[in-house]
């Protein structure tokens, strides 16, 4: 919750208390050296980047560069950029009704330095929380000068003024950016004229408005984001405005399945939907989507996006809610049963190879298999499932299915003795029925994947039927 708005006060005030102006650089280097020094977060919510990525990006700040960020879709790079505002400082001083917000000390736009004149320690000064000093722009073919830097405004110059009043200057998303941080998303995609209109906020630090006699001088840190692929396929980023970069930092998917699983932990909406994802779920989830990273039928250019695996996580957290509505259950818990819906509703997030055209169903659905297994050895690999083995000698069978409720299965299933060690290995320490047919479910299912028990599905039904044998 933001804190309350400091009250409205004069300049005469501002230079009592002894404010320092700094740049907005200077700002951000000053509080990252404090948070380094402290050890408190610098960049909180970002996974998986502290030894890679982060310490050349603290390097670019302390030195005050503007930066790219390169890496292929759904690496975190808008996510990263949003949180340098949290090494602005909390509130800062603005003229009061100031479009880019100049600091009462250094008015720089024609309207301010008329108030400065006019009301000498007397002017207005204002407060702008850290949150309201950033900017961003989508890169698009249709994105204009105007849009980033500024235009005429027809209304101002409809009441009166002269067409070259520089107060008819309608002010672009850039200087009206000023003292904060400004993001281009998608840096290639904007066309080489407009890229041209950005050479001087990167090394003269200011902008021009078509033939106004107007040059703003502008405090802001420029940053921008790009895919690899978008130099060679949609467009790119013309040889003087990468020189003006300070710094470019190449981003990465997660490298590790831990950092793949805490990603998933905190981004994925499971809490949202109030259904319980076992542990063992989301490592399925985490393996398939770093499976499928890797995987030769699948292009590598394109990348695999976390929201390949949020939206997984989330489908299979949807799968035990509808479950539980149409069974009765009070506590969703997913199954194994609710892993297959997956497949078809993540396969469009995927950019398959040309050679792989007509099969890509087939590819995500054996890389899933491979995530289960590889989970299954994991954590019930050494376990003696004996207990459960036995159920099975008499010929029994057992049926499961998403629209099977949980009581119904452990009824379908019986006792199993080691049990509970079971729901150990796999981190339930619960006692619903949910989580113990969860455990079942799933060891049933990594007994079929090593050939231990057969498995039928149910062909032309969207359920997840399936029925185990020996």
């Amino acid at each position: 919750m933001r804190p309350t708005t400091p009250r409205e006060i004069t300049l005469g005030e501002l230079r009592t208390s002894g404010h320092i102006q700094r740049s907005v650089k200077a700002e951000i280097r000053h509080n990252l050296l404090v948070r380094l020094r402290s050890g408190e977060p610098r960049f909180p919510g970002i996974v998986g980047f502290d030894d890679t990525v982060l310490p050349h990006l603290e390097r670019a700040l302390l030195a005050g560069h503007d930066l790219v960020l390169l890496g292929e879709r759904g690496q975190g790079k808008t996510r990263l950029i949003r949180t340098l505002t949290r090494l602005l400082d909390e509130w800062t001083p603005v003229i009061a009704g100031c479009e880019i917000n100049d600091h009462p000390y250094e008015p720089v736009c024609v309207r301010c330095r008329r108030l400065a004149d006019e009301a000498g320690d007397d002017l207005p000064v204002a407060w702008k929380h850290r949150d309201d000093r950033y900017g961003e722009k989508l890169a698009t073919p249709d994105t204009s000068v105007g849009d980033l830097i500024g235009d005429v405004d027809p209304i101002k110059v409809a009441e009166g003024r002269t067409l070259g009043d520089p107060e008819t200057v309608h002010f672009g998303l850039v200087p009206r950016t000023n003292r904060g941080v400004f993001s281009i998303n998608e840096l290639p995609d904007l066309a080489e004229r407009i890229q041209v209109a950005l050479l001087n906020v990167l090394e003269e630090r200011d902008v021009q408005v078509r033939g106004y006699a107007l040059r703003l001088p502008l405090d802001v840190l420029l940053v921008a984001s790009a895919n690899p692929e978008d130099y060679t396929n949609r467009g790119r980023i013309i040889t003087p405005l990468k020189d003006r970069f300070g710094a470019e930092i190449r981003t990465h998917y997660p490298l590790e399945l831990d950092a793949e699983l805490d990603l998933i932990r905190q981004e994925a909406a499971i809490d949202e939907l109030q259904a319980e994802v076992p542990e063992h779920l989301l490592e399925v989830i985490g393996r398939f989507t770093r499976l499928t990273r890797e995987s030769t039928a699948v292009d590598s250019r394109s990348g695999v996006s976390a929201r390949f695996a949020l939206a997984g996580a989330e489908t299979v957290a949807a799968g035990a809610l509808r479950r539980a509505a149409l069974t009765g259950e009070e506590q969703p818990v997913a199954r194994v049963c609710d892993l297959p819906a997956v497949v078809p509703s993540l396969m469009g997030k995927v950019e398959f190879e040309v050679s792989e055209e007509g099969r890509e169903q087939e590819v995500l659905e054996h890389l899933l298999r491979r995530a289960t297994a590889e989970t299954y050895r994991r954590t019930l690999g050494a376990a003696d499932l004996s207990g459960l083995l036995d159920k099975f000698d008499a010929g029994e069978i057992v049926e499961s299915g998403e629209l099977v409720s949980s009581a119904e299965l452990l009824r379908r299933i019986g006792p199993v003795p080691g049990l509970a060690k079971i729901m150990e290995r796999l981190d339930l320490s619960g006692e619903s029925p949910g989580q113990a047919a969860a455990a079942l479910e799933f060891a049933l299912e990594g007994l079929f994947l090593t050939r231990r028990l057969s498995k039928d599905t149910s062909s032309g039904r969207a359920d997840g039927t399936a029925t185990y044998r020996t």
